[in-house]
């Protein structure tokens, strides 16, 4: 694949928007906003679906060694352990997502404290109508490509409960500045990483990840289902191994990747260990994506830069454009 192919399939050139994504985090973590004092939170729920969802599970894995308990909402039920003490973040990037804008509504008849950040669209006038702290984040190009924006807007919002302080979060952006050195499309070249997976990838992948990276899995199933048009199963690495290694004693065209920290706990690097073992035995190809080095926010964002562009890439060698989503479409025309 060249430049030339990518610029004639990516109509919408979402590529392009990729390329600025460093960019993109570090104006929006250096924005000003008017920041909301939260006191005794314990308790923080995020609400959001697709892209918006991944921004709760790498919130997750950032508190998970924390003492504020994190969920994570795709639908329409708040937890019942919702109280006093609890955040509700409530993100739809387009700002008309049905299932959030009822999270955002039933939030308001509890005690919880609330905030909502959208580019704008039904959740702004639910936030002005409950005097909800309302944070309007500009939408680039489409909202899985709006990710780090709504992201790192989110740290600087958070910024007095997150345990993170600045040196992490510009440690994040200095390797997102050079994963896209590496993957971006100025380097449609064999060293790039993304664009080699995506070559590899001709049938249904099925990636397995640690807990800690659970969120780089599920954005990359969304992606390549978005961008690629294309099936993609996930599964934790441990799990995987009580039940779903089983599946691989017949032949199949399932394509697994192994997505990696380069900190592993010791009993996953056992796991991974034995997994390749078992796959080298069954003569099963495989593939390794190893995270960067660095904390978990870095880790999870640079490896979600990594397999996002993998999917576009994937789409355009397909010859798929990878910015139409016409069942999405379909399924909103109707509620």
């Amino acid at each position: 694949m060249n430049l030339e192919d990518l610029e004639k399939i990516d109509s919408q050139k979402m590529c392009q928007t990729y390329d600025k994504w460093p960019d993109i985090a570090k104006q929006r973590y250096e924005q000003e906003f008017s920041r909301p004092e939260f006191k005794d939170i314990d308790h923080i729920v995020f609400a959001g679906m697709g892209g918006s969802g991944t921004i709760g599970d790498v919130f997750s894995s950032i508190l998970s060694k924390n003492n504020i308990h994190t969920s994570v909402v795709r639908g329409y039920l708040l937890p019942k352990t919702v109280d006093s003490n609890t955040l509700v973040v409530a993100t739809s990037i387009s700002g008309n997502t049905d299932e959030t804008l009822t999270i955002l509504e039933n939030s308001v008849k509890t005690n919880a404290k609330v905030i909502a950040l959208s580019s704008g669209g039904k959740m702004e006038e639910v936030s002005s109508k409950n005097s909800i702290p309302y944070f309007k984040i500009n939408q680039t190009h489409s909202p899985r490509a709006s990710l780090l924006q709504f992201l790192y807007s989110t740290l600087n919002i958070l910024e007095g409960i997150i345990p993170m302080d600045k040196n992490g979060i510009d440690e994040s952006i200095n390797a997102l500045c050079e994963t896209q050195k590496l993957i971006g499309s100025n380097s449609l070249n064999e060293k790039n990483e993304a664009l080699n997976l995506a070559e590899w990838i001709k049938e249904i992948p099925m990636v397995y990840h640690p807990w800690g990276l659970q969120s780089a899995a599920i954005r990359f199933k969304n992606s390549m289902q978005e961008n690629a048009k294309k099936h993609v199963m996930y599964e934790n690495i441990i799990e995987m191994c009580h039940n779903g290694i089983v599946s691989w004693e017949k032949p199949s065209s399932i394509q697994p990747i192994l997505i990696r920290g380069k900190e592993d706990h010791f009993k996953t690097i056992e796991r991974w260990n034995i997994v390749k073992e078992f796959f080298m035995k069954k003569g099963i190809e495989y593939k390794e994506i190893f995270s960067s080095d660095g904390n978990i926010l870095t880790k999870l964002v640079c490896l979600i830069y990594t397999l996002d562009m993998t999917a576009i890439y994937n789409a355009v060698i397909a010859g798929i454009d990878p910015s139409p989503v016409d069942s999405i479409d379909f399924v909103k025309e109707r509620l």
